[in-house]
């Protein structure tokens, strides 16, 4: 049977847009680079053999002489550079509107309305912020009042945080399953449940209860396989429209290992993994570090992956936007992406326009004669 292992690392961009100023982004952003720069180099000898060396200079990564993959760029035709615009556009819907987002903080109606519908009395912040500062500053206040922090960034997203120690997850998510139906008429990409628990004295995020709830997906390349395996966050950015079978994953190690198994035994055809700890946990974070050894511990997963694989099954590893740890802010950033496929031949793609090339990449695969 013919499968795709589809493995997006977000936020692994490449290099800022033409466009990016109309986004708020530096042109010095590229996220693979300079990450790979303030690292003094990352070990990454599977995509390296694999020809993301060839691609651009990275330090550390070098050219190959023979790349066992084919290897390219791609630029996205979508507006917008958040995860729910990304990942729709790899699976071939573009959208010409981007999502709506909120540099003041949600309008007092839309507040109004939630405090109303789920009873919660009253919000915090209500403001653009990075999710760890937001808790940590809004921490004792919430505990006083039990009032959930409600707060955005720069993508689309109304994203509603509280200590599941004081305030129930089933509650949280209920609030969120409020919020979303709320926030339609506003065209809010997704609304994110950001439970924590206060864990020797810090407020610290539990991911593996985090959960997406995304506006409905047009219809797109899943819908056409409906048989797709969601590792990841796949089934709530897609809100599980042609997501088959889906798990959710509390680190990317926890992903790679359901991938790889995955890889071994899975009857879908398609595994549609995405790994968040690199923009979760460090581009947001500005932990250039971090970042670099989440991307060295995916690059050791994919020489057992790669064997893993029968004659029949490719293997395409991308991104879905940046978020680069070394510049100012804590944002997503508006670049071009990386494009790894191995099991269909070798050889430079050059730059693609558009993500929804991987759709069809995918359809090609699907449709050609053993």
């Amino acid at each position: 049977m013919k499968r795709v292992i589809l493995i997006v690392i977000d936020s692994m961009g490449i290099g800022a847009m033409p466009d990016c100023a109309e986004y708020n982004d530096a042109p010095e952003c590229n996220t693979l680079r300079n990450v790979c720069e303030f690292n003094n180099g990352l070990n990454l000898p599977n995509m390296e053999k694999m020809g993301l060396g060839n691609i651009q200079n990275f330090k550390g990564v070098a050219p190959a002489a023979a790349p066992i993959a084919k290897y390219g760029t791609m630029a996205p035709k979508s507006k917008g550079k958040d995860t729910t615009t990304g990942h729709w556009e790899l699976a071939g819907a573009v959208l010409d509107k981007p999502f709506s987002t909120f540099p003041n903080g949600f309008p007092a109606e839309l507040i109004d309305k939630f405090i109303t519908e789920t009873g919660c009395g009253g919000v915090l912040a209500n403001k653009p912020a990075s999710g760890t500062a937001v808790i940590e500053e809004f921490n004792d206040e919430h505990h006083l009042t039990k009032f959930p922090i409600v707060y955005t960034s720069a993508d689309s997203v109304f994203q509603i945080a509280v200590d599941t120690d004081l305030i129930p997850l089933e509650t949280l998510y209920r609030w969120c399953e409020i919020a979303r139906c709320l926030v339609d008429d506003y065209n809010v990409s997704r609304v994110i449940a950001r439970p924590y628990k206060v864990i020797d004295g810090k407020p610290t995020r539990i991911s593996k209860d985090r959960r997406d709830y995304s506006m409905p997906p047009p219809h797109t390349l899943l819908n056409e396989l409906n048989s797709t395996y969601g590792i990841g966050k796949i089934e709530d950015i897609f809100t599980g429209s042609g997501v088959t079978r889906a798990v959710h994953t509390g680190s990317n190690r926890e992903g790679l290992e359901l991938t790889l198994d995955a890889v071994k035994s899975a009857k879908e055809k398609l595994i549609f993994t995405n790994l968040v700890d690199t923009d979760m946990l460090f581009g947001h974070r500005n932990d250039a570090a971090g970042y670099g050894r989440a991307i060295e511990e995916v690059d050791s997963y994919l020489g057992k992956i790669m064997a893993a694989m029968t004659q029949d099954d490719l293997l395409i590893i991308t991104a879905d936007h940046g978020c680069d740890p070394t510049t100012a802010g804590t944002d997503h950033t508006r670049e071009y992406v990386p494009l790894l496929i191995y099991g269909d031949g070798t050889g430079d793609l050059g730059l693609l326009h558009g993500f929804d090339n991987v759709a069809k990449i995918i359809r090609r695969h699907m449709s050609a004669r053993t």
